[in-house]
């Protein structure tokens, strides 16, 4: 099997399940023309994340790392009209871009946006008591993905689920000698989910057009 049967198959499923799209086709596009990596979740994968918040019912989401908007306008698709999604992204071009995205697809008023660190985001987001969140996605730098995850439970409440993902990193998650600091954190990650008694989680693997990588899902069962 290789990578360009995986992205046959994630167009096979693309074109039966997901369908066309022109507000996330055109924040794909704009985030090429603005220069942004193209590293967004595929659109099977943003079509489960939305699946999954509105299976939960959520009313509340956080988002670690927004990029341009992508997974961003998946998820806040899935809230209520009162509902709120707040995302956190340090590159203020990247946020730019992600604002015109979300703007463009109707969302700019379930969205709140904000620039800088995202453990110092996390923080004042505490602070401000605006959880707790009944799903939180993970998707920033995965140095400091235990982290965020860590944050992230403590913003939770029982039943809350948090998705982290790029955690298997084409099977280099078992290296146990690497050096490369996104696989050390995922390792970091699993030690944390396995140590912490609060959240019950597994990982499952991935092929698509994103290459061999992997999810992690959590379930809080108390904070």
């Amino acid at each position: 099997m290789s990578r360009d049967r995986w992205t046959k198959v994630d167009r096979y499923v693309t074109e039966h399940l997901v369908g066309d799209d022109p507000a996330l086709a055109a924040a794909l596009q704009a985030n090429a023309a603005s220069g942004l990596p193209a590293i967004d979740v595929s659109p099977p994968q943003g079509k489960l994340l939305y699946l999954l918040a509105r299976i939960h019912g959520a009313r509340k989401i956080l988002e670690v790392g927004t990029l341009g908007g992508y997974s961003t306008i998946w998820l806040a698709r899935a809230l209520p009209t009162d509902g709120r999604l707040v995302t956190l992204e340090l590159d203020p071009h990247h946020a730019e871009v992600a604002r015109g995205n979300v703007a463009r697809a109707g969302l700019a008023g379930l969205v709140d946006l904000r620039v800088g660190p995202a453990l110092q985001s996390l923080e004042e987001i505490a602070r401000e008591r605006l959880g707790p969140f009944d799903v939180s996605f993970i998707d920033a730098d995965k140095a400091n993905t235990p982290e965020y995850v860590a944050r992230a439970i403590d913003l939770s409440r029982p039943g809350s689920v948090i998705v982290a993902d790029n955690v298997v990193r084409d099977g280099a998650l078992v290296d146990a000698h690497t050096d490369s600091p996104s696989v050390r954190g995922n390792r970091r990650l699993h030690d944390l989910l396995a140590a912490d008694p609060r959240v019950d989680a597994t990982t499952i693997q991935t092929v698509g057009s994103k290459g061999y990588d992997g999810f992690t899902i959590a379930l809080v069962e108390r904070v």
